[in-house]
């Protein structure tokens, strides 16, 4: 590595002293080591996912429901889409219509091709973690459901590790980013387990009116459904830049 030289800054000069400032800690932060990550996340497209403008980054997240029905044709073709984009790595979990997980994990994950799939699972990209679920509290009858407030759903959320730096999940935590005709959904167990779990970042969809971003207690919270209630494409994908020193 060349050698750089910081020169002393000009104290009288208060402009010259903030461009010093700003340039020290910059070098401080390449010395130190920092990963840099753009992360495009979006849920909800349905079978309609060609329809959506997906804007390139280093990791593309899926949070739930590519599917209709959730049958093996919508996951052939959703993974065909996948092998379009230019991002270099992609994560999909599945949502409540994503049967063809519930019912048939092992040949559904060797047709996604084009992803990492995450269940109660973990994986780790240029020293940044990803944990997956797609487990919902229950209504009607759909894939992935789990009775509200249960020792099921307790279970599952326990297996999250803490300290994860982006948690994924279909299901939103209950009283953010969960409003769905004019009730908040979410799940309770879930927004409770966010205090031990501390992710830096959370991502979820499943909520098509609830689609925006917060930050609660230093943890950025998006729901990135891009369908409407109407089940029309009308959001754009998220993006948002995680830094992540070594």
């Amino acid at each position: 590595m060349s050698q750089v030289q910081i020169l002393p800054p000009a104290f009288t000069e208060i402009g010259c002293f903030n461009g010093w400032l700003k340039a020290t800690i910059g070098w401080s932060i390449l010395l130190l080591g920092c990963t840099s990550m753009r992360i495009i996340a979006m849920a909800d497209t349905h079978t309609l996912h060609r329809r959506v403008v997906v804007p390139d980054g280093d990791v593309l997240v899926f949070a739930g429901d590519m599917g209709g029905y959730g049958e093996i044709q919508e996951l052939v073709a959703f993974n065909k889409w996948l092998g379009t984009l230019p991002h270099k790595h992609k994560i999909v979990i599945a949502g409540n219509h994503d049967w063809c997980f519930a019912k048939q994990r092992k040949p559904s994950e060797e047709i996604l091709t084009n992803a990492t799939y995450l269940q109660d699972s973990a994986v780790t990209i240029d020293d940044v973690s990803f944990y997956g679920s797609p487990w919902q509290p229950e209504f009607c009858d759909w894939a992935f459901m789990l009775p509200r407030s249960s020792e099921q759903l307790n279970l599952c959320w326990s297996k999250i590790p803490t300290g994860i730096d982006v948690l994924i999940t279909h299901t939103a935590p209950h009283g953010i980013l969960d409003v769905a005709r004019g009730h908040h959904v979410g799940c309770e167990i879930l927004r409770v387990a966010l205090k031990r779990i501390r992710p830096k970042i959370h991502i979820f969809g499943h909520l098509h009116s609830s689609y925006g971003r917060d930050e609660i207690d230093g943890i950025t919270l998006m729901n990135v459904s891009v369908c409407n209630e109407e089940y029309e494409i009308v959001n754009k994908p998220q993006e948002i830049t995680y830094n992540a020193t070594a």
